[in-house]
Parts: structure tokens; C-alpha cells; sequence
């Protein structure tokens, strides 16, 4: 049972390339479906590059001024003026500014509302697709229009660091309502797992538990609220948004761009005598010294998206490929860790490099409470007689959180979407 791949061809770069090289096929009722190749790849191929459905900033990100294209994510601050905000040099000169891809002159904002796009294209398509719905107009700064007041809750509930957005589900509400075919992106937005629980495993996603009902009473309330259309009555009632939230809880992939990070990787590229590139070297060291001194680890114009391509993906905690964001924007590039044979099924992993480093245990707990699976992986097939014991890391950090919240009366924060 093989999905088609005309409905994604529209959020492909290269769709022709994406259906000669990959397929998605239905695998059981537990993995559900999986991305499969088609032809052989080598490692380090790009496998596709793709486009979200839709995408958003992270709300917390945007507040804390991370300055981003309200459609495509690209970074707005050219990479000077990143590197000034974030080491806190406010007269910080970089050498090569010619390297910056940012072009400050090619920047719009909508005439109503302000928010800001790296071009007219970007300005366009996000009216076309689902701005004409949520822009705000003179209302942008309200604190009571009905957007803001979710968006507040939302900050209120789920503080950095940031995983996921309540405007992922509020773009695909505008989405629809303003699509003249509404239920082919319908159809489209069901292609995607958003099921809250996993009966087979007695799994419940953790953020949909008993600690976060009235938070989630309240984000509903919100929601509908703001966005409630009749024609989507199926999403505003509680078992319908509940619904949606699993979705982009389980299917949302993170999206981080930089101006300063594309300024760094091309002067790395810059082929230079050796003293220069020993200065060169030296100074962007020193200066994230500094970064990680005055700001930490948040660097980058965080938010996610819904793509349907790579949401096929499974995953494995020996992944053969890894997702990237190369041009600065949203645009998702499927790579290859390994080599990959027709027929093999292409695998990411849900971890970050460090949680892959953890037991088995520890794995299966995050995977379990935020994916509703059990890994059965070639890794951890191979420890299964392991002990059950969580790794020292994430003992570390429940002992904190233990210590931080005893006696706390106040729900949780629901800081893993």
C-alpha cells in the first residue's frame, strides 16, 4: 500500500527528482507508514529538499527579538547586527561583511499589520496562503484581540526552550479557511499521524495528561475563540483540538535559521594565507566566547513546521539520515548518513545527539512519552538485556526538577511539546 506523491509535489523543490528517488509505503498498524528509497544514494546525497505546509516562529523566540520572515523563517538581522545583539558588543565589526547573505533592502511588512518578510514573494505567499486570516491590522499590539490573548496563554504555558507553537494549528485553521479548494489541504493535513494516544502500547502523548486538563481547557477555549469557522467544527471541539495537538506535537519539526551562522560557514569557505585564516579562526572563536558568555545557547531564529515528506520518516536511534536547513529558511534538506540501498527504508532520529547517547531506557521514555512508540531499532534490539536504568544525565535533571517543584501547588509547564 504505497501513498501518492502528487499532493506533495507542490511543497517539493523537485518534485520530477523526489518520485524517481523515494516512496512512502504502509508498513503495519503500529509503525504506520515509512519513507522508502527507490534508487541507490551514497552517503552525504541529498535525498530531497522540501518546503512546510505551513511553518511558525517560536512565540517566545520572536519576543526575545530573534527577528525572522513571518513566512519563510529566513533571519532578519543581517549577521553584524546578530552578532552585536547576541555577545552583547553593541559596536562589534565583523571582518568580511560582504559574506552576509541578509538583504535589509529587499525586506516588506504587510501595510496592515507590520510584520515583517524577507521579500515581496514571501509577503505575497503568505497572504495567498493564510495571512488575510490572521492579520491583525491595528489590532497587532492589543493585548485583548483574541489571537494575542491565546498567543499570551500559550507563552504562559510553555516557556523556553521552545518545541513547538499554538500557531502551527491557528496557520493551519487560516490555512483552510482561506484555500478555494479547503478539502484538499483538509486532506492534506490528515496525512499526518495526530492520534493522542497509542491503545496498542496504553501510551497517552504527556502532554495531554491529567497535570495539563485545565491548561489545555483553556487553550481550547482560546482557540476557538479566535479561529472557530464552521466549516472546521470538527477541529474546535475538544476532542477535535486535542487532536490537533498531538499532530504538531508529534509531527512538528524544528526549524533554526541564522545570519550569523551562514556569515561563519562562508568564511570558513574562504580560501585564505595561512595568517589570515589563523586571525580569521581566532576572531570568530573569541566571538562565540562571548555569545555563549552574554546569551548562552539560544543563537539561533528558532520555530517549526508541518512537512509531509519528512514526517514519513521513522525513526531509528542509528539513523541512515538527518534533516537540515542550508539556505536559511524553511526549506528542509534530507541528507544521507550512510549508504542507502533500493527498498531500505530511510530513517532520522527524534533525538538530538545527546539523548542518541543515552541508555536504552532513558530513549524509551522520551520516545514513549512525546511519540507514542516503542524504538525496536538494530540499537536497541542489541541492548535489550540491559538494565533499566536511566542515564546520569536525565537523573541529574528529574532530581532538579524534583527540587525546583516540591511543594509547588501550580500545574506544569508544558515545556515538551
Amino acid at each position: 500500500m504505497a501513498a501518492h506523491l502528487d499532493d506533495m509535489f507542490s511543497f517539493c523543490v523537485d518534485p520530477d527528482k523526489v518520485a524517481g528517488c523515494v516512496e512512502v509505503r504502509f508498513i503495519d498498524n503500529i509503525k504506520g507508514k515509512g519513507l522508502f528509497a527507490k534508487r541507490s544514494f551514497r552517503k552525504g546525497d541529498t535525498i530531497f529538499i522540501e518546503r512546510p505546509l505551513v511553518s511558525a516562529q517560536f512565540l517566545w523566540n520572536s519576543l526575545y527579538k530573534y527577528r525572522a520572515c513571518e513566512y519563510c523563517l529566513r533571519a532578519l538581522e543581517t549577521a553584524e547586527e546578530n552578532a552585536r545583539r547576541l555577545s552583547g558588543v553593541p559596536g562589534l565589526s565583523l571582518p568580511h561583511p560582504e559574506l552576509c547573505c541578509v538583504r535589509p533592502e529587499l525586506h516588506q511588512c504587510c501595510p496592515q499589520c507590520q510584520v515583517m518578510y524577507c521579500s515581496s514573494e514571501c509577503r505575497q505567499a503568505a497572504a495567498d496562503q493564510y495571512h488575510r486570516v490572521l492579520c491583525l491590522g491595528a489590532s497587532q499590539e492589543d493585548p485583548d484581540h483574541p489571537v494575542n490573548k491565546l498567543k499570551d496563554a500559550w507563552r504562559s504555558m510553555h516557556y523556553p526552550p521552545e518545541t513547538s507553537s499554538i500557531m502551527l494549528m491557528a496557520r493551519m485553521v487560516a490555512a483552510v479557511k482561506q484555500a478555494k479548494d479547503k478539502e484538499h489541504w483538509q486532506k492534506l493535513f490528515s496525512r499526518f499521524c495526530s492520534r493522542a494516544a497509542n491503545e496498542e502500547e496504553e501510551m497517552a502523548h504527556k502532554l495531554l495528561g491529567e497535570q495539563f486538563k485545565g491548561q489545555l481547557a483553556l487553550l481550547h477555549n482560546l482557540f476557538k475563540a479566535a479561529l472557530y469557522d464552521d466549516d472546521l467544527s470538527r477541529w474546535f471541539v475538544p476532542a477535535g483540538f486535542l487532536s490537533l495537538f498531538a499532530l504538531v506535537g508529534t509531527n512538528g519539526q524544528g526549524i533554526g535559521t541564522s545570519s550569523l551562522s551562514q556569515w561563519v560557514h562562508a568564511c570558513d569557505a574562504l580560501q585564505l594565507p595561512a595568517q589570515q585564516r589563523e586571525q580569521l579562526d581566532s576572531f570568530i572563536d573569541q566571538l562565540y566566547k562571548d555569545i555563549e558568555k552574554e546569551t548562552g545557547d539560544f543563537l539561533n531564529c528558532e520555530g517549526s513546521g508541518l512537512f509531509l515528506l519528512q514526517s514519513s520518516c521513522n525513526h531509528s536511534c542509528v539513523p541512515n539520515a538527518e534533516v537540515s536547513f542550508p539556505n536559511n529558511n524553511f526549506l528542509l534538506q534530507l541528507s544521507t548518513l550512510s549508504d542507502i540501498s533500493p527498498g531500505e527504508e530511510i530513517c532520522i532520529s527524534y533525538l538530538d545527539c545527546c539523548q542518541r547517547e543515552r541508555s536504552r531506557h532513558s530513549r524509551h521514555k522520551i520516545l514513549r512519552e512525546n511519540y507514542l512508540f516503542v524504538c525496536s531499532c538494530i540499537k536497541c534490539v542489541s541492548q535489550t538485556d540491559e538494565l533499566d536504568v536511566t542515564s546520569e544525565e536525565e537523573e541529574d535533571d528529574e532530581g532538579e526538577a524534583e527540587g525546583e517543584t516540591e511543594g509547588d501547588e501550580a500545574e506544569d509547564e508544558m515545556t515538551d511539546v
